[in-house]
C-alpha cells in the first residue's frame, strides 16, 4: 500500500460504503425495521480487501499482510513499505510454511459486534496449507468507535490425518519505510516508542537508529544479569512515528499475553516489526487453535495517541479505570532518603519539615521488614509496636503515611540483595506448595532474585487480602508503596493443577486487585502506589492502583516522557507521580552508581505530575548528604512546593498537541479552569537533564481559543503580554524550562 490510492482511486468514500451496503442487504433476511449500519466500507481489489473508514484504511492480502494508511484530510499517508511475500508467517515443525492460499475471493463480509463497539465491519478469509494440512481463518475487524485501529486474529486446524506440530504464528508483519511520509527522511528515520519491560533505567521512546534489534518481550519476566534479577510484564503497544504520520502494533487482550514484537532494521535500512505468538503445540486431527488479537493502529502524533487508543480499547474489554480522589494528587515525602536502615525517629524528626513545607504524605520504604514474605517489622528498628507507633505519631499531625512492601515475593534461604541475606519465610515453611515451582520443580525466581507464591492459588490471594488488612486496619497505615513489580514467573507445580503453565502469569493482577479493593474499602481515600522500576508498567496490574509511577527515572527526560505515557494510559487528569525530584538529575544509568543530585520541580509540575521528594532532615551526617535538605536548597523547595499546591495541574487535562521528537522545543500543555499551562524544556544535556541548557526561538502556543490571552512566566513573574488565539507565537530565551500560563 502506497500513499497514492490504487483502483479505490476512482470511487468515492460515499460510494465504496454504498456498493458495500449494497453486498449487506443482498445477504441479510428482509427486516421489519431498519438498524443501524456500519459506516466501514469494504470493498474487494486486485491487490486485496480494503477496509475504509474515512479516516483510514486498511488492506488485508493474499499473503496475510494487513497494510494501513491514515487520511490526513488533504492526503493519504502511510509508513508501510509491503515487500512481496510479507505479513503472516507459521512456523511448524521448526520450518517456515510458505504454501498457504488464501481465497480472498469467496471472504465472508459480516457485521462485527461486541468487542469494539455495536457497530463494525469483520472480514473472514480461510486458507489451507497443503504441506502441513493447515486450515487457516483471517479475520480483520474494524468498528466505527475505533475507525483508525484494525484487528487481526487467525486459527489453525488440523485437517489432516496425522499430527501437525504449530511452534509460533507472526502476525503484524511490516516493513516501514519513513520516506514514504517524508521523502527527505532516510527509511529508519523515525522515532518509536516500546512498552517491553527489560532493563532497568533504558529508554523506552527514542530515536530508531541505523542499526537496531529489540526482541520486546511481554507478559513473563526477562531475566536482566543484574542485582535485580528479572523484570518483565509491559504494556503490549509498540508505536513508531514520523512528522507525518505513525503506526503502531501490540494485542488487545486484557491478560498480560507471553508474546513478543521483535523490531530491527535491515541492510536496506526500513524497520521490521511483527506481533511473534509462541504455540509450542502439537495439534491432533481435527483439533484447532485460535490466536490473540492483534491491532494495527495508523495515527498522527507521537506515542501518545497509539497508547491512549489501546488504553480506551482494553477498557471496552473490561479493564476499567479506578476512580481518582483528591488524596492521589498530594505531594509525597518519601523515607528512602534515609536508605534501607532508616528509624522511626527518623521518619518522626522530619515532620516539622514536611508541616512547613505543606506535605502531608510519607512513606515508609524498603527495609522496615524482617523479611520479603512475613512482613513483620525488623526488631532492630522497628521493635515491638514502634511501626503501629509511628503511624500514630504522623496520624497525631495531620498526616497520612503509606507503607512499602513487595506482593508475591518470599524468601527461600538462597540469594541476598543489598546487605540483607535471604532466610526462610515463615509462609514458606508452613505452605511450601504454594511456591512457583520451575521446569526442574526448583523455586522460580522474580525480581531481586526472590522466590514467587502463586497468584492462581486460591489461599495465596486470601493470604494478601489478609496482609492488607493488617497494614491497613490493624497499622493503620494509610496507602501502599508497591515497588519492583514486573511480572510473575510460569507456574510447573504439579500441585497446583493449573492448566498451562502461565495461569501463574495471568493470575498476577488477580492479587493487586484484591490489594487494592481491600484497602479501598478499608479506606477510600487511601493511595496504592504501584512502581515498575526503571520499565513501563505491566497490564496484568495496571488497572489496579491510584497513582502511577515514572519509576526511577534517568533523568528528567524520562520524568517527563513517562509522565506522558501514563497520561495516555490512564487518561488525561490521571495522578502520575513524578518520583523523587532527587532523581531527576543523576549520575550514572544503573542501581550501583546512581546518585542522586536533582532538583528538576519543573519537569513533574509542567507536564501535570505530581511532585515527590526524599529529602532527609535534620542533617544526619555525610552519608546522606546528596539528598539532605540544607538551607540553601531549602528555598528551592518551597518555592516550587508552593507552585505545585497553588496550580494543581496534575488535576488538569494533559492535551495532547505537540509531537514528542518533532517539535522544538520539547513542549506540552495542560488546561485547567479555562486557562492554558505550557511548559517548554530545552534539548537535554548529557546528563538526560534540561538544566543548563539554553534554547532561543520562538514557541507556538497551540490550543488556544479565537480570543485574547494574557501570558506570564508562573514561576518568575515575567510578563510576555498578549497574545491571540487559535495559534499564536512567542519570542523566548530561556533556559533549561519555560512554564507559562495563559489566560
Amino acid at each position: 500500500m502506497s500513499g497514492t490510492r490504487r483502483s479505490l482511486k476512482v470511487m468515492t468514500l460515499p460510494a465504496a460504503a454504498s456498493l458495500a451496503l449494497t453486498i449487506l442487504a443482498a445477504c441479510r433476511a428482509p427486516e421489519k425495521k431498519a438498524e443501524p449500519v456500519s459506516s466501514v466500507a469494504v470493498v474487494s481489489d486486485a491487490d486485496g480487501i480494503h477496509l475504509e473508514t474515512g479516516q483510514a484504511e486498511f488492506l488485508l492480502t493474499a499473503t496475510g499482510s494487513l497494510l494501513g494508511r491514515f487520511n490526513t484530510g488533504t492526503q493519504w499517508l502511510t509508513l508501510d513499505a509491503a515487500p512481496a511475500n510479507s505479513g503472516l508467517t507459521v512456523t511448524s515443525d521448526r520450518k517456515e510454511v510458505g504454501d498457504f492460499v488464501r481465497d480472498l475471493a469467496h471472504a465472508q463480509i459480516q457485521a462485527a459486534q461486541g468487542k469494539l463497539g455495536a457497530l463494525g465491519k469483520r472480514v473472514v478469509v480461510n486458507g489451507h496449507s497443503a504441506s502441513t494440512g493447515l486450515d487457516e481463518e483471517l479475520a480483520v475487524e474494524v468498528y466505527d468507535d475505533f475507525p483508525l485501529l484494525a484487528l487481526l486474529a487467525a486459527s489453525y486446524k488440523n485437517s489432516s490425518a496425522k499430527e501437525v506440530a504449530l511452534d509460533s504464528v507472526t502476525l503484524q508483519e511490516h516493513t516501514l519505510n519513513a520516506s514514504l511520509a517524508d521523502p527527505q527522511a532516510q527509511a529508519h528515520e523515525m522515532w518509536a516508542f516500546f512498552g517491553s519491560s527489560i532493563r532497568w533505567g533504558k529508554d523506552d521512546v527514542l530515536p530508531m537508529p541505523a542499526k537496531f534489534s529489540q526482541e520486546n518481550a511481554f507478559g513473563a519476566p526477562v531475566e536482566t544479569h543484574d542485582d535485580l534479577g528479572r523484570v518483565g510484564g509491559g504494556v503490549p503497544v509498540v508505536a513508531f512515528w514520523t512528522r507525518n504520520t505513525g503506526l503502531a502494533i501490540g494485542h488487545l487482550e486484557t491478560l498480560p499475553l507471553v508474546l513478543s514484537i521483535p523490531v530491527q532494521t535491515t541492510s536496506g535500512g526500513t524497520v521490521q516489526a511483527g506481533v511473534a505468538i509462541p504455540a509450542g503445540t502439537l495439534l491432533k486431527p481435527g483439533e484447532s487453535i485460535a490466536t490473540p488479537h492483534t491491532f494495527l493502529m495508523v495515527f498522527h502524533g507521537d506515542y501518545y495517541h497509539p497508547l491512549s487508543m489501546w488504553s480506551k480499547a482494553v477498557e471496552r474489554e473490561g479493564l476499567t479505570r479506578p476512580k481518582n480522589n483528591d488524596e492521589n494528587y498530594a505531594v509525597s515525602w518519601c523515607g528512602w532518603g534515609y536508605e534501607s536502615n532508616v528509624t522511626p525517629k527518623q521518619m518522626t524528626d522530619t515532620i516539622p519539615k514536611l508541616k512547613e513545607l505543606g506535605i502531608h504524605w510519607a512513606t515508609l520504604d524498603d527495609r522496615w521488614f524482617d523479611n520479603y514474605g512475613d512482613w513483620q517489622p525488623r526488631k532492630d528498628t522497628f521493635g515491638g509496636d514502634a511501626i503501629q507507633k509511628m503511624v500514630s505519631d504522623f496520624h497525631k499531625q495531620g498526616m497520612k503515611v503509606q507503607l512499602w512492601w513487595l506482593p508475591l515475593a518470599v524468601e527461600d534461604g538462597r540469594f541476598k540483595y543489598g546487605d540483607h541475606q535471604y532466610v526462610v519465610s515463615n509462609v514458606v515453611k508452613e505452605h511450601p506448595d504454594w511456591l512457583i515451582l520451575d521446569e526442574k520443580g526448583q523455586p522460580a525466581r522474580m525480581t531481586r532474585n526472590l522466590a514467587t507464591l502463586c497468584p492462581a492459588v486460591p489461599e495465596v490471594r486470601e493470604y494478601y487480602k489478609k496482609l492488607t488488612e493488617r497494614f491497613i486496619r490493624d497499622w493503620g497505615f494509610d496507602g501502599h508503596k508497591l515497588d519492583n513489580i514486573y511480572a510473575t514467573p510460569r507456574c510447573y507445580n504439579p500441585k497446583h493443577h493449573h492448566k498451562s503453565p502461565l495461569d501463574s502469569v495471568y493470575a498476577m493482577g488477580e492479587v493487586y486487585k484484591t490489594i487494592f479493593e481491600t484497602t479501598r474499602a478499608l479506606k477510600p481515600d487511601s493511595v496504592t502506589q504501584s512502581c515498575p522500576c526503571g520499565t513501563p508498567p505491566s497490564l496484568a496490574w495496571l488497572r489496579y492502583m491510584d497513582q502511577a509511577v515514572t519509576a526511577d527515572p534517568v533523568g528528567s527526560v524520562q520524568v517527563r516522557r513517562r509522565i506522558k505515557m501514563y497520561k495516555a494510559l490512564l487518561g488525561p487528569n490521571a495522578a502520575i507521580y513524578g518520583d523523587h525530584v532527587e532523581l531527576s538529575r543523576i549520575k550514572g544509568a544503573n542501581t550501583d552508581n546512581e546518585q542522586d543530585v536533582g532538583d528538576d520541580f519543573a519537569s513533574t509540575l509542567g507536564t501535570g505530575g505530581v511532585l515527590g521528594t526524599k529529602f532527609t532532615w535534620p542533617d544526619y551526617g555525610a552519608k546522606l548528604k546528596n539528598v539532605y535538605l540544607n538551607p540553601a536548597k531549602e528555598a528551592h523547595w518551597k518555592k516550587w512546593i508552593a507552585l505545585y499546591n497553588d496550580k494543581m495541574l496534575s488535576k488538569g487535562n494533559f492535551l495532547d498537541l505537540y509531537v514528542y521528537g518533532y517539535d522544538a522545543p520539547e513542549a506540552y500543555v495542560i488546561e485547567k479552569g479555562g486557562a492554558l499551562y505550557y511548559a517548554f524544556y530545552a534539548p537535554t544535556g548529557a546528563d538526560k537533564s534540561s538544566g543548563g541548557v539554553k534554547w532561543s526561538g520562538d514557541v507556538e502556543l497551540r490550543g488556544l481559543e479565537n480570543r485574547s490571552y494574557h501570558v506570564t512566566d508562573y514561576v518568575d513573574g515575567k510578563d510576555y503580554g498578549t497574545v491571540t488565539g487559535p495559534s499564536a507565537k512567542l519570542k523566548v530565551d530561556f533556559t533549561g524550562d519555560l512554564l507559562l500560563e495563559a489566560k
